[in-house]
């Protein structure tokens, strides 16, 4: 088993059903969904791999929980910081492409308050995951990263965190250069009501992976602190 801390509107939420029907996966129910038609484009093989994970932004990448460790003092610690972290806004989210993949991501200067987000949980959930084991950092293809990359492997379990890090809700896999004008035209279409809008920031996703490769699922969700909810910050 292992565990992720992401970002993901509930499931109700009219983003999270239109990037589900997407992905063609709801990583709150685990059923499968019809994509949209995608002539001359093999929709399930290009979005496959953000699929497994459902929709979502990375804060803490999926771990392991260390011995001595339980699910329950997860869903404690997850429960406590989510109860005491303020929500918040992104001012303006667009469709952009991060080399050959795209994704939904903060405009241009709006990162500061989902980055600062991304910081506490990669410090707040640390003391419960447990090393990295020799096949993991394999995995991670430690030689194709940078000095600093490599110390936040070690450190920290995953390379991208910090000042490595970029908040992004995947939506493709690696789309074929040629592809990648007819994919970038349908996630157009099927995320204008959502580009150049802000993006409230209100809950934490715990996502669970029974085991490895296996579909990640919503475990838990919790609201953010706000003013309304009358908890302490």
């Amino acid at each position: 088993m292992r565990y992720a801390v992401f970002f993901t509107p509930p499931a109700d939420d009219p983003l999270t059903k239109a990037a589900a029907a997407w992905l063609g996966r709801d990583a709150f129910t685990g059923a499968p969904l019809d994509q949209p038609r995608a002539p001359n484009l093999d929709l399930a093989a290009l979005t496959a791999e953000p699929r497994r994970y459902g929709f979502h932004g990375t804060l803490k990448a999926p771990f392991h929980l260390k011995a001595g460790s339980s699910e329950a003092d997860l869903v404690s610690a997850f429960d406590a910081f989510a109860r005491d972290y303020p929500a918040f806004t992104i001012p303006k989210m667009v469709v952009g492409a991060l080399g050959p993949f795209f994704a939904l991501v903060p405009a241009d200067g709006a990162e500061d308050g989902i980055s600062g987000l991304a910081d506490a949980c990669v410090k707040a959930f640390e003391p419960l995951r447990a090393p990295l084991s020799e096949a993991d950092i394999a995995r991670r293809r430690p030689e194709r990263l940078n000095e600093l990359q490599r110390t936040y492997l070690a450190d920290w379990g995953y390379p991208y965190v910090f000042d490595a890090f970029r908040f992004h809700m995947t939506l493709t896999g690696a789309v074929p250069e040629a592809e990648r004008p007819a994919v970038r035209q349908m996630l157009d279409a099927t995320f204008a009501p959502f580009a150049g809008q802000p993006m409230q920031v209100g809950h934490l996703a715990l996502f669970a992976e029974p085991q490895r490769g296996a579909p990640f699922k919503v475990l838990r969700l919790a609201e953010l602190h706000t003013a309304d909810n009358g908890r302490t910050a």
